[in-house]
């Protein structure tokens, strides 16, 4: 049954955002976090640490491992990228190299969000609905519009920033589910008598991407949902010789979605993450928590969506990204990972918050404006004082603080750096001016702010609070105070320590670290142990033999300490 649309838009309401500014403000957003930092602790650097350990050929490239330990996430293609860059970019240092790729996979995620919205949007289910006299938005006009504002909806949201900066599967499992969401999209499409083959192609791209990254699991379950809602939208629009023409690609498309994930489990590649479910109200509420503040602000929107498109559900504009963020959701419940397992959600949340704008109400326009005014705007303000009273003393209280939170942190000031922060506030401010301006309403205009203001945030974090994220988030000092320690040893063996610990060893440190229950470390002449390892280390090793040197501590955690030991000569 046919319904009538909710949304009215008229023809000026969806003016085209222009090319260069979308593009220098994705730019402002994605550069950020992969230029200029350390390997952070510990999903980045451990991921770093396969990553260099593939590229110096320290481990099978079918199978990854570190240091002879296998890894906790199966798939093996996230290391791949971040290792082939390692070697083709030698000439870079190897972290920046590593982070090149998934650069790219950031872009490629904002690109099929952007994509699969304009899609969605040409389905004549989610047009608006016609005047008497004309002036309604074109279509394809239309469908920009909610492209752009989809885009500036995922870029809001506060979960994807750090997570979507960092060389980690579940970045390199965010950018196919993008790809399949933008398929699906394509597909939804009355076909016309004709396969699309690019839908195809990239469907077999990200079904493939997705499941030879530990995520095969998660791309049958979504995969399959995506094709049959797709196939029932198409049944609805009651064009039968279209939807009989398009059930090929649909079937070719789930031939390739099992032949990927069948691939993906003879060879090992398979992740099937611990489904656990909260078991106290604690973690409950732990994971609420997380759920409101990691998809701000598309969460309310995609509400508001879901109440504005109540008659048209099982539409493809309203039910494909639904089950892509409901798939999220549910995975997020049952993964202990609950931010990592969200972060593939993002592209459905976007959709879904573009789709309220046609139906979204001025005054609840207004409040998120406001909102997003005082929270973003504050912010920048905290970082910037923090960041003045780290180079000038005034106020004190800030600085005394980040002296106690990041004890021997020795602030530096860069003409650079600052640059790029004071830019990015004046440009904030100028947007605030002309946002609170009288201008022609544009139906993008209410998630400006929002995405304006975490793209603000976060490079203020990544330019001006840089050097002291560096020192706090990274294992670079402690490995750096370590190898000096160390200053001529061959090889050290390792006790206990995390694989992130190891990682920062080998590549900050540059110390050649290997596990002290392999055979290949009873030679080595130094030894480094997590502290909570020392009491039971008699067990595992002949004390006699060694001498205490030192206990090195993290610099702002005294709970977190390597104790370094050196052999005694025979």
């Amino acid at each position: 049954m046919n319904h009538t649309s909710p949304a009215i838009v008229s023809q000026t309401a969806v003016r085209r955002l222009p090319r260069l500014a979308l593009l220098l403000f994705c730019a402002a957003y994605v550069l950020p976090g992969f230029i200029g930092r350390e390997p952070w602790k510990n999903a980045d650097v451990s991921a770093f640490g396969v990553m260099y350990q593939l590229a110096q050929g320290n481990t099978s490239w079918w199978h990854p491992s570190f240091l002879g330990a296998p890894l906790e996430d199966a798939g093996a293609l996230p290391y791949w990228l971040g290792a082939l860059s390692i070697q083709v970019f030698s000439f870079l240092p190897a972290d920046l190299a590593a982070r090149l790729p998934f650069l790219l996979l950031l872009i490629l995620t904002l690109s099929g969000t952007w994509y699969a919205i304009f899609n969605l949007a040409r389905q004549k289910a989610a047009q608006p609905v016609m005047f008497a006299f004309g002036g309604e938005a074109h279509p394809t006009d239309y469908a920009r519009a909610l492209a752009d504002a989809g885009l500036l909806a995922l870029v809001a949201c506060l979960g994807l920033a750090q997570l979507s900066h960092e060389t980690t599967p579940a970045m390199a499992r965010l950018a196919p589910v993008a790809g399949l969401l933008f398929a699906a999209s394509r597909f939804a499409l009355p076909g016309n008598g004709r396969t699309d083959w690019l839908a195809m192609l990239i469907w077999a791209a990200s079904s493939a991407a997705l499941a030879m990254g530990g995520g095969a699991v998660l791309a049958g379950f979504l995969g399959t949902g995506l094709l049959v809602f797709s196939y029932l939208t198409l049944q609805q629009q009651q064009q039968r010789e279209a939807t009989a023409s398009t059930a090929t690609p649909l079937v070719l498309a789930l031939g390739i979605l099992a032949v990927c994930v069948g691939l993906a489990h003879q060879t090992g590649q398979i992740n099937t993450p611990p489904v656990r479910f909260p078991t106290d109200f604690s973690e409950w509420q732990r994971w609420l928590r997380l759920l409101v503040w990691f998809t701000w602000p598309a969460w309310p929107l995609a509400m508001w969506t879901l109440w504005g498109w109540r008659r048209q559900l099982l539409r493809a504009h309203v039910v494909l990204p639904l089950w892509t963020a409901l798939t999220s959701i549910f995975t997020s419940a049952v993964n202990p990972a609950f931010d990592r397992a969200l972060l593939l959600g993002l592209p459905g949340f976007a959709a879904l918050a573009a789709f309220a704008l046609p139906t979204l109400r001025r005054s609840f326009s207004a409040l998120i404006d406001w909102f997003t005014l005082i929270f973003f705007t504050g912010c920048a303000l905290v970082i910037w004082v923090v960041w003045m009273s780290m180079m000038t003393g005034f106020p004190a209280k800030p600085a005394a603080n980040v002296a106690r939170l990041a004890p021997g942190f020795t602030p530096s000031f860069s003409f650079w750096l600052f640059f790029f922060g004071a830019l990015a506030t004046l440009a904030w401010l100028w947007l605030v001016s002309w946002r609170v301006g009288r201008h022609r309403q544009a139906i993008w205009k209410s998630l400006v702010l929002p995405a304006a203001g975490a793209t603000l945030c976060w490079l203020l974090l990544m330019t001006l609070w840089l050097p002291m994220l560096d020192f706090a988030r990274s294992y670079g000092p402690i490995a750096r105070r370590v190898a000096l320690i160390l200053p001529k040893i061959s090889c050290v063996a390792a006790d206990g320590l995390s694989q992130a610990q190891m990682a920062s060893l080998i590549y900050q440190g540059n110390m050649d670290i290997r596990r002290i229950e392999t055979p290949d470390a009873q030679d080595c002449q130094a030894l480094v142990v997590a502290e909570e390892q020392q009491p039971s280390l008699s067990e595992r090793i002949e004390l006699t033999e060694w001498a205490y040197r030192a206990k090195v501590h993290r610099l702002n955690s005294r709970q977190e300490a390597i104790l370094v030991y050196i052999r005694l000569s025979p």
